[in-house]
């Protein structure tokens, strides 16, 4: 594991972009999981500029969005698929042929998480996962005693998972109670694991995951375990590591 600090919000989401396209322009076809959320924001900016810029053609590159709300349809403006089209496969016009995101309002979840997992596999593996981490160290939806050794699966969401998502949903009180996620063995699987966090609110619980002990119970700390793994951290979300 491979720990990188930068001064601000900005310069980490522009490293992580950078990462991204030299992954990209190594292997045009890679394939690479999304997460959504606040983390990967600034990320997507740089990589869109990129784009417009002729500093990186993603057309031959394949993608997977990391996790869904179970029960949520990707028009729901609070989904991670919605986030996923509006900042960067809608605006770069990718294929959605090339894309492959969790239809979380399936009958058979079951069959949604096999699916994902044969997708993964034809495409031998991911060539970047790149996540964010949760208040309570989740990874993707891979809530607090989620096992390490799991592929794709859905699980019932911790508490304070579903109160943090609330800001995401600009109508009523979304309810959740479910996930649908890739698992933490995709994420120590994938040839380049990534964590980003930005943010004083992300200090404790980065803390806990890189300095404390491998344990399920912080998702997280399995980046301890992954030696590809970078991590990507702004000065404020580093602030309480030693």
């Amino acid at each position: 594991m491979k720990i990188h600090t930068y001064t601000d919000y900005n310069t980490m989401s522009k490293a992580v972009a950078d990462l991204v396209v030299t992954l990209v322009n190594q292997k045009p076809d890679a394939l690479i999981c999304f997460p959504s959320g606040e983390s990967p924001t600034g990320m997507f900016d740089y990589l869109v500029q990129y784009v417009t810029r002729g500093l990186v053609d993603f057309s031959q590159t394949n993608f997977v969005g990391l996790d869904e709300w179970v029960g949520l349809s990707k028009e729901n403006d609070g989904s991670c698929t919605h986030y996923l089209e509006k900042h960067f496969f809608k605006p770069l016009n990718i294929s959605p042929g090339k894309v492959k995101f969790f239809d979380a309002t399936a009958d058979d979840l079951d069959a949604e998480c096999k699916a994902m997992n044969k997708h993964i596999e034809k495409h031998g593996g991911l060539d970047m996962m790149i996540v964010g981490v949760g208040l309570n160290g989740h990874i993707g939806l891979n809530e607090p005693g989620a096992d390490f050794h799991s592929y794709a699966h859905h699980s019932p969401l911790a508490q304070i998972t579903i109160d943090v998502a609330q800001k995401y949903f600009t109508n009523d009180t979304a309810i959740l109670t479910e996930g649908i996620t890739l698992g933490l063995r995709h994420l120590a699987e994938s040839a380049v694991p990534v964590l980003i966090a930005g943010g004083s609110k992300k200090a404790a619980i980065i803390a806990e995951a890189l300095q404390g002990v491998v344990t399920n119970d912080v998702p997280a700390s399995i980046f301890k375990t992954l030696p590809n793994a970078q991590v990507f951290l702004d000065n404020a979300a580093a602030s309480q590591l030693n």
